[in-house]
């Protein structure tokens, strides 16, 4: 397995120093994570494509890129991987050509090749017109939970209008892509930690529809939110980044949930993913360093008993936001527990995918660093 990565500033090129300079015309899998005007240009897919001509290649806009233990903005991350004993197959499909994202997710899944060593499957999805937790249950029914999947949705910083994704072709919104893996000598590991602090008593959902929360325990969800929020109540939804909610699934599991939107009229908010009537929920604040540290738990989590080639790191556009000029600081906590050997690559997201542990339902998070690394034996 050969990695590259380099970054694109709308007119060159800057490659690592620590790349394995893979053979352009056997490279199989490259990644573009970049600014949304940048992708639309056109010019970097027309050069990728150029570059890179017998290659998967996957476009993402994005609310930041990783390249190294950097994190840039208005820039393109590109990563290019020579695989020795591993096949991939990429597949597309639009959002507009399916009832819901649940039948999306389905049939995306099964588009892949059904071939008994799919190892891993990677995810890019549409980040605005795209229901992520739809999405992902659609996936979970058509693997089965057999096959561990990874990924994120597109984003374009804090705008929250538009976002482009695309395989082979000028990314466009709506399109969703998956990348099967098959292999017997690849190794695949993930990690996904929030480090947000809970507070205040668990309650139930008394009333919501899909991503829309309307009542917690019988009183107006915007309500509870603006007592429990105090001084940052004004702000809202602004301040919301700093105060995502816990949601308990039905599954046992845990998952964080963003506030997108906020509606006075009928004291109702809307979250970056599905909130399911009676499910337990908490508060939960943030805490710089707890962040920080928790962007190295997911790498301890990722780094399984290996040193990986390669570590694609997913953070959410909320974690930048509050991280602001720290920022960096999450992905430098990653290079110390991987270490100099691994090259590190990714975007900040509006919505992360993963197992919330090994062995677990994929599920969406927000407020996430998730980590997915790769080694070829």
């Amino acid at each position: 397995m050969k990695v590259a990565i380099s970054s694109y500033n709308g007119a060159h090129f800057r490659e690592h120093p620590g790349n394995d300079r893979p053979d352009n015309d056997k490279v199989q899998w490259v990644l573009g994570f970049g600014a949304k005007t940048l992708l639309e240009k056109g010019a970097c897919y027309d050069q990728l494509s150029r570059q890179y001509p017998r290659a998967s290649i996957v476009l993402c806009s994005t609310a930041g890129e990783i390249f190294d233990e950097e994190v840039y903005d208005d820039t393109v991350s590109i990563t290019a991987v020579q695989f020795e004993r591993t096949a991939i197959a990429a597949v597309s499909a639009n959002i507009m050509d399916f009832a819901d994202s649940y039948e999306a997710g389905i049939a995306l899944v099964k588009r892949l090749p059904a071939v008994d060593n799919l190892c891993y499957i990677m995810v890019i999805s549409d980040g605005t017109l795209v229901n992520g937790s739809e999405l992902v249950n659609g996936i979970n029914t058509a693997t089965q939970c057999k096959v561990p999947v990874t990924g994120g949705m597109a984003s374009d910083g804090d705008r929250f209008v538009s976002t482009l994704v695309g395989l082979n072709e000028d990314p466009a919104p709506g399109n969703l892509i998956a990348i099967g893996f098959y292999s017997n000598h690849l190794v695949v590991s993930h990690g996904s930690v929030g480090g947000w602090e809970m507070f205040g008593p668990e309650r139930p959902i008394s009333k919501s529809s899909g991503n829309c929360l309307y009542e917690i325990n019988g009183e107006p969800a915007l309500d509870l939110y603006r007592k429990y929020l105090g001084p940052y109540a004004a702000e809202l939804p602004g301040s919301a980044l700093l105060f995502p909610l816990s949601v308990k699934l039905s599954t046992g599991e845990t998952v964080v949930r963003t506030i997108l939107s906020i509606d006075s009229s009928t004291g109702s908010m809307v979250f970056a993913g599905d909130l399911p009537e009676n499910a337990p929920v908490r508060f939960m604040r943030a805490n710089f360093d707890r962040l920080i540290e928790a962007a190295g738990e997911a790498a301890v989590q990722a780094s399984g008993d290996h040193t990986p080639a390669l570590a694609l790191l997913i953070s959410c556009v909320g974690r930048k936001m509050i991280l602001n000029g720290r920022i960096a600081e999450e992905v430098e906590a990653v290079r110390d527990t991987l270490g100099n050997q691994t090259l590190l690559t990714g975007f900040y997201s509006y919505g992360e995918i993963a197992p919330p542990k090994e062995g677990a339902h994929c599920a969406l998070h927000n407020q996430t660093m998730t980590i997915t690394t790769f080694t070829e034996k």
